[in-house]
């Protein structure tokens, strides 16, 4: 580096943060990743996904007709969403916004094309950065299955996959013969699949956040163990980041921090309408076997991803919306539990089962915030994921990359820009 190459501090060492370094060492700047936590840590969304990299995850969480179940989501403590009582006069606004985004169908296919090109080739760009971290046996193509008790319950969700045809994404469909003969402990309950080839997984969401970070170190980058609190402008212009630890000077910052984005975006005289979809996870500690599932799967009553990790069979889901900073309802993870034993009947009860909680940073609209911010163009957002932010990561890193530049991005950025709020 020389005494004129631009510095750019990255607040935040997740999957977007560090897919964004490496972007921006690629691009030649200098660069420092702020995060008070280790990279790939439990305490980060990054850690605790359901590791699907889908091309599939086009459809929004809110869809025509939601507002009618949200009487069922505040009463009933067993379904895939639920909203604790306690939280909803804080959540209304938000709330508000989500079920309106999702009112008709023409918002939802919007939606759905703005997320396709943002996810359609995240599979192939995880792939390849996998590789150049040195780290390619953390990423796997073995395709993305979604099980259903039947070819009804398939049908039920009509808008969602012709949707995603119209995005291009392809799938096979699997009889109970078929799907008997591909996943093999399956409950026989299920009796229709649909493969989705293009798709891939993580075998460790953590350990390959790490693993970024450390090749973005190995590159030049710096990691700074603070916390970001703040920014130092003159005129429009960025001077400094303030930190736990005292200003760190730069030139240029991306704001990627997860749920604390919010926080340091309303620094900037922003507020982003961003609140937690609280996830959970459980894994059972166990070798990988064929009591359990040969490639990803998503059973559609449980609304979770079950996946072999290099640690174990991990089943990741569930949506409540409650404050961030409220305590874990353990039950979810219950749920979670329960329906991989009902799913995968064949696996031991006596496993040790680690469970986990964490907040996906969501928007009302389903879509993230990327682009400059209002109060200074030195600072890009690069927030908001919510569960398509494994997925999404290196396809915002090469966003942020080309609007630090001056460049056209790759695919159009107006629609994730802040001043759609």
């Amino acid at each position: 580096m020389t005494a004129t190459t631009p510095h750019v501090a990255i607040l935040g060492a997740g999957i977007v943060g560090t897919c964004t370094a490496l972007a921006l060492l690629d691009e030649g700047y200098e660069v420092t990743l702020i995060d008070p936590a280790a990279p790939g840590g439990e305490q980060s969304a990054s850690y605790g996904n359901g590791a699907f990299l889908s091309p599939n995850s086009v459809i929004p969480m809110s869809m025509p007709g939601l507002w009618r179940q949200v009487p069922f989501y505040l009463l009933d403590r067993h379904g895939p969403l639920v909203i604790r009582w306690t939280s909803l006069p804080r959540l209304a606004p938000w709330l508000i916004r989500f079920l309106l985004a999702g009112f008709t169908e023409a918002r939802v296919r919007r939606t759905a094309g703005i997320l396709s090109q943002l996810l359609h080739d995240g599979p192939d760009l995880h792939l390849a950065l996998a590789a150049k971290a040195g780290v390619p046996e953390l990423i796997r193509r073995d395709g993305l299955l979604y099980a259903y008790p039947s070819r009804r319950d398939f049908e039920a969700e009509a808008l969602a996959w012709r949707l995603r045809r119209e995005n291009g994404v392809v799938w096979e469909e699997l009889d109970r013969a078929a799907l008997a003969a591909r996943e093999p402990g399956l409950s026989p309950a299920y009796t229709f699949g649909a493969l989705v080839p293009a798709g891939a997984h993580c075998t460790a969401p953590g350990a390959y956040v790490a693993a970024l970070a450390d090749h973005a170190v190995a590159r030049g980058a710096r990691l700074l163990a603070c916390r970001a609190t703040g920014f130092r402008l003159a005129d429009g212009r960025l001077q400094a980041v303030e930190t736990s630890s005292g200003p760190v000077a730069c030139d240029r910052a991306v704001i990627a921090a997860g749920m604390a984005s919010k926080q340091l975006a309303r620094a900037l005289g922003e507020r982003i309408p961003m609140e937690a979809e609280r996830g959970y996870h459980v894994q059972l500690e166990l070798p990988r076997s064929d009591a359990g599932p040969r490639a990803p799967v998503m059973p559609s009553d449980g609304r979770m991803s079950n996946t072999w990790l290099d640690e174990g069979l991990r089943a990741s889901g569930q949506v409540e919306l409650a404050s961030a900073g409220a305590a874990p309802d353990w039950r979810r993870a219950d749920i979670l539990l329960h329906h991989l034993h009902a799913t995968w009947p064949g696996l031991p009860r006596d496993a040790v089962v680690r469970r986990w909680q964490g907040n996906r940073p969501s928007t009302p609209d389903g879509l993230p915030v990327i682009g400059p911010s209002r109060r200074s163009g030195d600072v890009i957002h690069a927030f908001g994921h919510g569960h398509v932010g494994l997925a999404g990561a290196p396809r915002t890193a090469a966003i942020v990359a080309a609007l630090m530049a001056g460049r056209q991005p790759p695919i159009d950025a107006a629609p994730f820009a802040a001043t759609r709020f």
